[in-house]
């Protein structure tokens, strides 16, 4: 679970206060200027310490990190359905069960309508609310801020945008106006952008120092719905002028790291630096794709770079996931698919992060394709239950990812629900793991009949995990992680698999199994149980973890033989 967070006495403007009536105390005391001068000095280092340890991202060793109060932080969480926030009356059951299973983060939705009913009168008090009731569940809070676009649709934008069409413009498809703002509408965007940066400026205001609130996430899978591109006037003309220089210079300095079908289509184009945009991309829907990934990557890195002004806090964006040859309009057009993150980056460097809403049943090569360089892997929503309790030992341990987050958890939350006994075991040994995602010594996987085993190379061994046997029955799924302790320790955690060790080079010494301790972690020291041998190790063959609960097994190998 999250830290206990002591609650300020004041924000900013209470803190400036204190300041200024110590000052009138030593005035009153005929203080002399010296001391004043030496005051201030003290004061100045701690307010750039209260900057420098806000939320961040950091790249450390092999892995980019959450930062959290200057220490690595492993999010285990969940979102809530898009309504449920929006009531703290609601809301007020609903915390316990998600302490009981285990999450140390919310993923909560925050739409526009409710935080600017009126154009330019803000009300906060939901946010407040909320922010309390997370404190007092000791729960940290990832913002989802719903505003021009949720689902490609705008249904949580304010209903004075809604209705005045003229100034703030809807996509056209097939020549009517649909319900979707159009990201070409400048009115919109700078609506869209001075309503965050209020929201983010409060946040800073009355939680700057506690940093119950970790992240945002800005909008939510936007894009077109219903065609490949915006048919308004502003996007047809748009669409017939020159494609941006800053993108084509984006893709010639970052040829080489470029998305492969991206690459393959701009090559397949002669690889133009100018032109129109069916010039530059050919005259598919895949050039009305990558066209409306830069207006909505435009618009989108302006509102969180005016939020980030406020209070600069990581900031992603969310995706919409289908197939590589499914046509865009069928998903949302221009959500940042892999094949046109590349496009996204062109467009800024605000947003932190691109992360897959991932529900696809192919979960590793999904995971794979998010996870590169410059972008690590964010798991804002994804399946949970059983699926979600196996899943989350990949992405943390292979992927050195950053969350874990299944979607609707305010219903499925319950303390028999798998998940939380993946998230309790995981709690117990976050401090390690997060120490060996950034050695790069860890790897997760997920296994089944289909898929039964996967190999590694870690600390000199070869390890061969393969579904666990028992009297010759074998399981069908498990799932876990195993990260290098030592020379020749490892630990396990997960259920129903087995592993095995060979050294590299392989001529050389055989491995055998010195010792199997089952046991747990309590305030990150090691409690050892039950030392496992016989039938428990396969006469000592192999490491088990039963496919009968989860469990955390420390092995320590020894060589022999020639």
């Amino acid at each position: 679970m999250g830290t206990v967070r002591s609650r300020p006495t004041g924000g900013p403007s209470g803190s400036r206060s204190h300041v200024l009536d110590c000052v009138t105390v030593m005035r009153t005391r005929v203080f002399s200027l010296p001391i004043l001068l030496l005051l201030l000095v003290f004061i100045q280092p701690g307010a750039r310490a209260q900057q420098t340890s806000l939320p961040h991202l950091e790249k450390r060793g092999a892995a980019t990190q959450l930062i959290v109060d200057g220490k690595p932080f492993l999010m285990l969480g969940g979102e809530l359905h898009n309504s449920s926030a929006s009531s703290l009356e609601y809301m007020k059951p609903i915390w316990p069960k998600l302490q009981a299973l285990g999450l140390n983060t919310v993923f909560t939705p925050l739409s526009w309508e409710l935080i600017e009913p009126r154009e330019g009168t803000f009300d906060f008090s939901l946010v407040d609310g909320l922010l309390d009731q997370a404190r007092a569940a000791n729960e940290h809070i990832v913002f989802l801020w719903l505003a021009s676009w949720k689902n490609g649709m705008s249904s949580y934008a304010p209903v004075w945008v809604k209705e005045d069409t003229r100034r703030f413009p809807r996509v056209m498809e097939f020549g009517r106006e649909v319900e979707i703002l159009s990201p070409l509408g400048k009115a919109t965007e700078q609506a869209d952008e001075h309503a965050f940066a209020a929201l983010m400026s409060h946040i800073k205001q009355v939680d700057g120092r506690e940093h119950t609130v970790l992240m945002m996430q800005v909008e939510n899978e936007v894009g077109v719905l219903g065609d490949s591109r915006d048919h308004s006037p502003a996007a047809n003309a748009a669409f017939d002028g020159e494609v941006p220089a800053r993108l084509t210079a984006y893709l010639q300095a970052h040829r080489a790291t470029l998305y492969h079908s991206l690459r393959e289509l701009w090559d397949a184009n002669g690889d133009k630096t100018s032109g129109t945009w069916t010039e530059v991309f050919g005259n598919t829907q895949r050039a009305d794709e990558i066209f409306m990934a830069w207006q909505y990557a435009s618009y989108i890195q302006a509102v969180t770079a005016a939020g980030k002004a406020e209070y600069n806090i990581p900031m992603y964006a969310n995706t919409w996931l289908e197939g590589e040859t499914n046509p865009p309009g069928q998903y949302p057009s221009g959500c940042p698919e892999p094949r046109v993150i590349d496009v996204w980056k062109a467009a800024g460097a605000s947003i932190d992060i691109y992360a897959p809403d991932l529900y696809a049943p192919d979960f590793i090569a999904w995971s794979r394709r998010f996870h590169r360089s410059g972008n690590p892997l964010f798991l804002a929503e994804t399946r949970g239950r059983a699926a979600g309790a196996a899943n989350v030992f990949y992405a943390l341990g292979e992927e050195a990812g950053i969350s874990f987050s299944p979607f609707g958890i305010d219903s499925e939350a319950s303390e028999t629900d798998p998940l939380a006994d993946s998230y309790h075991l995981i709690a117990e040994i976050e401090p390690l793991l997060l120490v060996h995602q950034s050695a790069g010594d860890v790897h997760g996987f997920v296994l089944d009949r289909e898929h039964s085993t996967v190999d590694f190379t870690m600390n000199g061994y070869t390890l061969h995990v393969g579904l666990e046997r028992s009297f010759g029955q074998q399981t069908e799924t498990g799932f876990g992680l195993i990260m290098a302790l030592g020379k020749n320790e490892f630990l396990g955690a997960g259920e129903g698999f087995m592993v095995t060790f060979t050294p590299r080079p392989e001529s050389g010494p055989q491995a055998g199994i010195a010792a199997v301790v089952e046991g747990k972690y309590e305030n990150g020291q090691w409690i050892p149980g039950r030392r496992l041998n016989g039938d428990e190790n396969d006469q000592g063959g192999h490491g088990q973890f039963p496919p009968r609960g989860e469990t955390i097994e420390r092995i320590t190998l020894y060589g022999y033989g020639q």
